[in-house]
């Protein structure tokens, strides 16, 4: 009868344990990884410079009646903190592409389709 009970309450504490163990948030934070710093303000200009030489970016501007020396008056009068802003939403308007990508996914989607159905022995009948 005491092993029982032993074992019952062995049992019912690595239950409580497992339960919280596996409950629980996981603490963690960022670090900075050695090699590599925050980024200077030459490059946060250089970025900035290379998304002013985007031509859509050109037409908004002119668009929204800036000119290029306006631009640059502005951008000479910029606090580095908001240069540095400016420069992480440059890099998101680089980073856009020509919807070349997107036109190859369908493509990939298409033909994805298209093998399963003939691995399943469908007929594909386009009208």
């Amino acid at each position: 009868m005491i092993s029982m009970l032993r074992n019952r309450r062995l049992g019912f504490i690595i239950t409580v344990w497992m339960t919280l163990f596996f409950t629980s948030p996981a603490l963690a934070a960022m670090i900075p990884s050695q090699g590599s710093s925050a980024p200077s303000l030459s490059q946060d200009i250089t970025t900035i410079q290379t998304a002013l030489e985007n031509k859509l970016v050109q037409e908004k501007l002119l668009a929204y009646g800036l000119s290029a020396d306006e631009v640059k008056a502005k951008l000479a009068s910029l606090s580095p903190s908001q240069i540095h802003v400016l420069a992480q939403a440059s890099n998101d308007v680089l980073a856009g592409g020509d919807g070349i990508g997107l036109v190859i996914g369908v493509l990939i989607i298409i033909i994805l389709v298209i093998i399963i159905l003939k691995l399943l022995n469908k007929e594909i009948i386009i009208r």
